[in-house]
């Protein structure tokens, strides 16, 4: 701590204070947006990506198995049932968007529009800027409930669309205290994550990329955590690297190496749901995506049918038609938060009452939290969005802290971010409302337990690595405000055996996040969902 002739310890406080200012500045050049009714790009989305206004064909009044939702689970469960021989309907409330290496398919979350949202005119992201849109049949659904706003996916792809690409495997301790014994990790270790895996093309970030410029953050991050003591641990990763190398060499658009990825990659540089599983699943001739097929509740005949209303709509959000479909077998991929809507519904209104005490109860938000630190030197960082590593520290409560880049800021900040994921023991039941509604209530005693535990690890990083900027003062620092790793609902074991089928109506399962009790033991979700879905699936067809 030198302080010779104005040193180092005057030149931190000054660039702290700096980098207080930068994110002020982000803020305040960011603010106030564009407001809804004002906002002319709307009206050139038609012609901006045609495809997703192209009509959409009525799905079948009757399939042997309907899929609703097509996220991880649902994906997985729609290939499945194909190869087997059952010809099976996936219904998708949202658009299935294109790819191109050139066009911008999606809106990015430095200049953000109704691409973006679903059917909103406000959002909060992770900056805590407001901001307004034209409403529109958006990718990313924002559900505010009192306590906590839960992100989810409305496009065909689910969350393999927005999410940021990382696909990692839980500590084995941690999984056995979550599922308290009722799923076999070695099993998924052994047969379910390797199939994902190889189904994925799931990989570690290569040298060639890690190295670009882009991801000068990442090498930061990891020389800030090694300062400090911890080993960073590569991400597997589901993005096509060749498609980054094309970015970087010029010969596509640029995507994932400039902070784009919440909102989706235009020219396909995640590898997602509609790249493969749905992919495959269509290409069987025994499975079809009906995007724009809203499921408004599910019921089940005296005879054993199941009857699932459906309201079918525009991007616009105009309503083109409402009808009621049926089917032998009926799988829920619809998410944690869609799942659980429509079984606590039908539960209350009597069309599924078999149903037991436990639907609706074990929700959690995975113990998101998202962190900001100074970084250790005024260099360029770049906005590479793949996450190429991790730590985990147990010191106090169990976390991971993921390498992650800062949506929304398409310039320096002096910021190093990371996503944080917190064993957290809390869970909230949805709940029934006479208005019709289904809703929960979120702790804000908890949101501050999972930020504080949090918070501490990466301001012990911080200090370790000399970083020369503090965002605390202005509350940039943590923010956990939000979830995009909605769990829970309808669990396994308790409100279905231990491969997903409902207790008290069979035919019936449950194929999402909505099996997961609130967690995947301090890493993000999607591997084990779908690992599960592979494993579920296969104990289903088998009988």
């Amino acid at each position: 701590m030198r302080d010779e002739g104005g040193g180092l310890v005057h030149r931190r406080a000054f660039f702290k204070a700096a980098g207080l200012a930068t994110i002020a500045g982000a803020v305040a050049t960011t603010l106030p947006y564009t407001p809804a009714a004002a906002d002319p790009r709307t009206a050139m989305f038609p012609s901006w990506v045609p495809e997703i206004f192209e009509p959409v064909p009525d799905a079948p009044e009757h399939t042997p198995a309907i899929v609703i939702g097509s996220g991880f689970g649902a994906a997985v469960t729609a290939l499945r049932l194909a190869q087997a021989g059952v010809v099976n309907t996936v219904l998708e409330r949202g658009s299935r968007w294109p790819n191109d290496p050139w066009r911008e398919i999606f809106t990015g979350d430095d200049l953000p529009d109704g691409r973006g949202f679903w059917h909103r005119t406000n959002f909060t992201g992770v900056t805590k800027v407001p901001m307004s849109f034209g409403a529109f049949g958006g990718v990313l659904d924002v559900t505010e409930y009192p306590g906590i706003d839960v992100w989810r996916a409305a496009a065909v792809g689910g969350g393999s669309v927005i999410f940021t690409g990382a696909m990692v495997a839980p500590p084995r301790e941690l999984f056995d205290q979550v599922f308290g014994g009722l799923v076999d990790f070695g099993e998924l270790e052994r047969v379910y994550y390797p199939r994902v895996r190889q189904m994925l093309r799931l990989d570690t970030m290569p040298a060639d990329i890690y190295n670009s410029s882009p991801f000068t953050h990442s090498r930061a991050w990891d020389d800030q955590v090694r300062a400090a003591g911890y080993r960073p641990v590569p991400n597997d990763s589901i993005f096509t690297w060749d498609v980054l190398r094309g970015e970087l060499a010029g010969t596509s658009r640029p995507s994932a190496t400039v902070a784009r990825s919440n909102l989706g990659n235009s020219n396909g540089a995640k590898f997602d749901l509609n790249q493969n599983y749905l992919r495959y699943a269509g290409e069987t001739g025994k499975s079809r995506v009906y995007p724009g097929h809203r499921v408004d509740s599910i019921a089940q005949e005296s005879g054993g049918r199941f009857v699932v209303s459906v309201t079918k709509l525009d991007p616009t959000g105009r309503t083109l038609g409402t009808r009621t479909l049926t089917c032998d077998q009926l799988f829920l991929g619809a998410g944690s938060v869609g799942t659980s809507e429509l079984l606590v519904r039908a539960q209350a209104t009597g069309a599924l009452p078999n149903l037991n005490e436990h639907i609706g109860a074990g929700w959690g938000t995975n113990g998101d939290v998202v962190l900001a630190r100074g970084a250790s030197s005024l260099a360029g960082h770049g906005q590479g969005v793949p996450s190429a590593s991790r730590i985990y520290d147990d010191s106090a409560v169990p976390l991971t802290l993921e390498n992650w880049y800062i949506p929304g800021i398409p310039f320096e900040t002096g910021a190093l971010a990371s996503l944080g994921m917190v064993l957290d023991p809390t869970r909230a039941r949805f709940d029934y409302h006479r208005s019709g509604e289904v809703g929960l209530t979120w702790s804000a005693g908890t949101q501050r337990a999972v930020v504080d535990a949090a918070r501490a690890v990466d301001r012990r990083i911080a200090e370790g690595a000399g970083a020369l900027a503090e965002y605390g003062a202005l509350g940039y620092d943590a923010n956990a405000d939000f979830t995009a790793h909605p769990l829970g609902g309808a669990v396994l074991g308790k409100a279905t055996d231990a491969f997903g089928r409902v207790h008290g109506h069979p035919g019936l399962y449950v194929m999402d996040g909505a099996a997961i009790p609130g967690s995947t033991a301090t890493v993000n979700p999607s591997l084990t969902i779908t690992a599960l879905a592979e494993r579920n699936i296969e104990a289903i067809l088998r009988g």
